[in-house]
């Protein structure tokens, strides 16, 4: 199964997150197919990128968002 997730860059207590297409399968780290968007939770900001056609590509052919990445969505 498809999945929509969060995965975890960015240096030690320093976090950065990437909105990523991958297998349900593979580790929260491992290989995804595409890269949707990006999640900085530490910039002053708190910016949200999210490409919402690709998102509701993905959706639309099956892929399940996790529970964070539909907040993130809302808020974008």
């Amino acid at each position: 199964m498809t999945v929509i997730i969060l995965t975890r860059m960015g240096k030690k207590k320093r976090p950065f997150y990437r909105v990523v297409v991958t297998d349900s399968r593979k580790r929260r780290d491992g290989g995804w197919i595409e890269s949707i968007g990006y999640h900085d939770p530490m910039s002053t900001t708190d910016s949200i990128k999210l490409d919402k056609e690709t998102n509701a590509y993905w959706e639309k052919v099956g892929a399940k968002p996790s529970e964070k990445v539909k907040k993130l969505a809302e808020k974008a």
